[in-house]
């Protein structure tokens, strides 16, 4: 119940990713347009088209937590045992769950500091543009919680949170990405 929870708040950013994304590309796409054929353009393009971008980058780290899609490697954890390859990933998470945190405080100030600053073209309160990074420290927060939660239970196995891989070629040599996996003659 909770992953289809999760899954299903996955899939609502995702939409909102694509529609922040459709919204920047007109936005920008026709201030290029008026600037060159009417030597003229709209102020608030470039600002909110900038606030956009920042959200989806945020929002998209909380989907790629989600979907373990961030980089890494393992070259010295495959070769581990599992007891050891556990214990790193525990100490992983929790330096993960360290960065959110400053990451969060860090956020959670300059939100409340620009609360009350006017951005220079629209109007809005700046604290909205920080405000993505408090988003995202808590989603990833919880996702990260509940990944050494699972992880400490042993709810889940050691290699379904091992997903790094040296090439895509040796990925889809190996299963990891099947779909990549190209047929040879």
């Amino acid at each position: 119940m909770l992953d289809t929870l999760i899954d299903r708040s996955c899939r609502c950013i995702n939409l909102l990713i694509a529609l922040a994304l459709a919204v920047m590309v007109l936005m920008v796409f026709g201030n290029v347009v008026l600037r060159y054929a009417f030597n003229s353009g709209i102020a608030i393009s470039e600002e909110v088209s900038r606030w956009l971008f920042v959200w989806i980058t945020f929002l998209g780290a909380v989907v790629a937590i989600r979907e373990h899609g961030h980089l890494g490697t393992d070259l010295l954890l495959v070769k581990l045992p599992p007891w050891m390859q556990r214990a790193c990933l525990v100490v992983a998470h929790g330096l993960m769950l360290f960065c959110t945190w400053l990451l969060f405080s860090g956020a959670l100030a300059q939100t409340r500091i620009n609360l009350d600053v006017e951005a220079p073209v629209t109007g809005a309160s700046v604290g909205i543009f920080y405000a993505s990074g408090v988003v995202f420290a808590v989603a990833s927060g919880l996702l990260l919680l509940l990944n050494l939660w699972r992880l400490l239970s042993g709810r889940v196995r050691n290699d379904q949170l091992l997903r790094a891989s040296e090439s895509e070629e040796l990925a889809a040599l190996h299963g990891v990405h099947p779909e990549r996996a190209e047929t040879r003659p």
